[in-house]
């Protein structure tokens, strides 16, 4: 019996605006020699990152079946995309209701057991997030992705330490790209079913908006100071639960006041860590209003570094803060979150609460970092941006959420009730 044809699939999707503009890349490589087998990508409309994230695999596998449609394949698949490997993998559940139709839809393709999954940083992804991001260039432009014109760097397929055996040449990615073309075509009516999106013409420059009806908008309040908020101490969800200080619950009253005399908000909803508990009962207490509590808004988990100011962590750790500063992949030292994993995280409850709270005015209680990732998502800004934004205690931003997916930036740390 012929050993069965290696090969290693690397998938990426992405959207600007989460849920925005969104497209995937996928790319199939010959283990032995790095070379490109084919290569898919798809400009998909109003999509969220974890929607295109499992587009790009299901093209990566469905390249495989029209490449090898009478041969026995062993694939690796390799993705930056955490929760589509650990939901694929069956460690993780699939809870979201959008992504189970996917989950099944990859799975269906080919053989459960000739299918294993690999997390790999995103660094290591550059092929298939070139192809996304050529795709989402092509949307905008109004086109679909043409494989003549890609750009992608073929010289980045990752090639494993020890080379896996094959049992035929590595052929042509453009022939290849044209099979994987006619095959997607077949599916995809099939994948549209189970994709939530809007009108998937993007809307150019100035233009008139359409008529979108009433967003859903998020006023994010930073929580007030605590005992560690001077010292400027990470204070995440891994170590202590501080409460507010003096200064924090007086903050706290300001914020209520003022949410008071502009009567907009219509329900307040709040990390289930202490400190934003306490503020957030403290506008719902003037409001009249109950709170709900959101898990996935909780802050970042700092491992280690929890408690510890930044020159104490760059004294003790000084490696793994350069490589957290640089990388949103990087992990605090001791089993903390990576800012990609918050990312995921928070998009997730972004999703939940829009779809709980459409067409309303929520007051979201929070921290630091899930409010920055909230505007990056927005504006569909890098990781990085996170590092370029202040957000003072007690402090007011707002997005506004629309039903075409796009979102707007409306206030960013308004501290003016504070004064």
């Amino acid at each position: 019996m012929a050993a069965p044809r290696r090969v290693v699939v690397e998938a990426d999707g992405g959207s600007r605006g989460n849920p925005g503009p969104a497209g995937y890349g996928a790319v199939v490589i010959d283990p032995e020699t790095g070379g490109v087998l084919a290569e898919a990508a798809e400009y998909i409309g109003v999509a969220t990152n974890n929607v295109a994230e499992y587009r790009g695999l299901i093209a990566g596998l469905t390249a495989v079946r029209s490449l090898f449609p009478d041969t026995t394949v062993q694939v690796s698949v390799r993705m930056d995309s955490k929760l589509v490997v650990e939901q694929m993998s069956g460690r993780w559940q699939i809870k979201h209701p959008a992504m189970k139709p996917l989950a099944q839809e990859a799975a269906g393709i080919l053989p459960a057991s000739s299918v294993t999954y690999e997390w790999i940083p995103r660094a290591q992804n550059k092929h298939a997030d070139r192809l996304a991001n050529e795709a989402m260039d092509a949307g905008g432009r109004g086109e679909q992705w043409d494989p003549g014109a890609s750009k992608a760097d073929r010289g980045t397929a990752r090639t494993p330490a020890k080379p896996l055996p094959v049992d035929g040449p590595p052929g042509d990615a453009v022939a290849g790209a044209a099979k994987v073309r006619a095959a997607m075509a077949k599916a995809r009516p099939a994948a549209a079913s189970t994709t939530p999106q809007a009108d998937t013409t993007p809307q150019v420059g100035w233009g008139s908006a359409p008529d979108l009806g009433t967003p859903t908008v998020f006023a994010l309040l930073r929580h007030g100071e605590t005992a560690l908020t001077p010292e400027k101490r990470f204070s995440g969800s891994g170590g202590g639960d501080p409460e507010l200080s003096a200064t924090g619950r007086d903050q706290a009253a300001r914020a209520a006041e003022a949410f008071a005399a502009r009567g907009a908000i219509q329900d307040i909803v709040s990390s289930p860590l202490r400190r934003c508990r306490e503020t957030a009962q403290a506008v719902a207490s003037r409001l009249g209003l109950e709170v709900r509590i959101e898990e996935g808004l909780r802050e970042t988990d700092f491992g280690a570094w929890e408690g510890l100011t930044f020159a104490e962590v760059r004294e003790r750790y000084a490696a793994d803060l350069t490589t957290w500063l640089s990388s949103p992949d990087a992990a605090p030292t001791g089993g903390g979150e990576s800012f990609a994993e918050v990312a995921e995280r928070v998009s997730a409850a972004r999703d939940r609460l829009i779809a709980r709270h459409g067409g309303r005015t929520t007051l979201l209680v929070t921290h630091v970092t899930p409010i920055k990732t909230l505007v990056r998502l927005a504006l569909g800004a890098p990781p990085d941006s996170l590092f370029r934004m202040e957000l003072s205690p007690a402090s007011v931003s707002t997005v506004a959420y629309y039903a075409d997916g796009n979102a707007s930036l409306r206030v960013l740390n308004d501290t003016s009730h504070l004064r």
